[in-house]
């Protein structure tokens, strides 16, 4: 039997960088890695190492990388204090494995102007 030989790999033809691509995403959606990594054409795990650069690089820029945190779909535990990006595995509370994605969005931070 022979083998086919296998066609190289060839990138998709990207006009800005993936991190300025979800940038964008995010600006205008509430998203899930998910969600992201499927508009984006990156994986999840790619899509989190991104958010995580992004999340320490855009506060520079007067905008900030809003997380609304995962729950669990069994008992409602709302993973507030998690600082890791990444849904979680299991729950603390019920041990259920079934949990909602924490979503992401970027704002622009509020400024505070002087009063006269």
């Amino acid at each position: 039997m022979k083998d086919k030989p296998k066609e190289p790999f060839v990138p998709v033809e990207r006009h800005e960088t993936i991190r300025r691509e979800i940038i964008d995403l995010l600006k205008d959606n509430v998203l899930s890695a998910r969600e992201i990594s499927g508009r984006a054409g990156v994986s999840v795990k790619e899509v989190y190492e991104h958010l995580d650069h992004i999340q320490k690089s855009i506060g520079k820029g007067g905008r900030s990388l809003k997380v609304i945190p995962a729950e669990c779909k069994m008992c409602g535990f709302v993973f507030k204090k998690r600082e890791r990006l990444k849904k979680p595995g299991k729950c603390p509370v019920c041990k259920g494995e079934s949990i909602e994605e924490p979503l992401f969005s970027i704002r622009e931070k509020a400024t505070v102007t002087d009063c006269a």
